[in-house]
């Protein structure tokens, strides 16, 4: 049962003066709002974030709660490969980017006490899931993987847009089997980011990644 109040929204970024992936964000956010049963802004959400288009580089949430929309900017995060542990926090699924996000929460209280940049949640069965703002990806070989949505992972719309560059092959594995792999994270807000360290063990890098990066975000 939802907690009275919740709000659905997205995160996304503005870029060189516009807002790449703003259909696909505003398509999900719709869907969300439609399947969960809440009320729809009283206006075009598209009318919300398109003034800020003039920004050259920014973040934007956009917040619908109780039928009403809002906007905060912010940042862009900084490029640097983070360094990320693997969360005691177990997540919780979590297929629509709502206000509820406990268990994100307490994964990024948890890197934060490490002096780590960010956590990777597992399942309760141990299944590797997503990072608490980002979907995760590495190569196997030829094979780029991630984890599958039947895993209650929020469909990501960086994560769709890699599947749109590249075949990628999802499923449910275990955390020991990113040892010794390369591993990078999507997001909507950076990009493709290669990982520095998880749980310590530095993470070797994949050229692929690279070429994955320079064309992930469209024209």
């Amino acid at each position: 049962m939802r907690s009275p109040g919740v709000g659905v929204f997205e995160t996304m970024r503005v870029r060189r003066g516009a807002i790449p992936l703003l259909s696909r964000h505003l398509a999900r956010l719709g869907r969300s709002l439609s399947a969960l049963g809440l009320p729809a802004a009283d206006r075009d959400l598209d009318t919300f974030v398109v003034p800020f288009t003039e920004m050259d580089e920014a973040v934007l949430r956009l917040e619908v709660r109780e039928g009403r929309a809002a906007v905060t900017v912010g940042g862009v995060p900084g490029g640097g490969s983070p360094v990320v542990i693997t969360a005691v926090a177990r997540h919780v699924p979590y297929s629509h980017k709502t206000t509820e996000r406990d268990c994100f929460e307490e994964a990024a209280a948890e890197a934060d006490g490490a002096e780590a940049d960010d956590a990777l949640l597992l399942t309760a069965e141990g299944w590797v899931a997503e990072g608490t703002e980002w979907s995760l990806f590495w190569w196997e070989a030829e094979r780029l993987r991630t984890p599958g949505l039947e895993l209650g992972i929020l469909p990501g719309v960086g994560r769709a847009r890699i599947g749109e560059l590249v075949r990628v092959e999802e499923g449910r594995w275990r955390r020991e089997t990113l040892e010794g792999r390369s591993l990078f994270l999507a997001s909507a807000v950076r990009g493709v980011v290669p990982l520095a360290r998880l749980d310590g063990a530095p993470v070797p890098l994949d050229p692929r990644t690279a070429e994955i990066a320079r064309a992930f975000w469209p024209d």
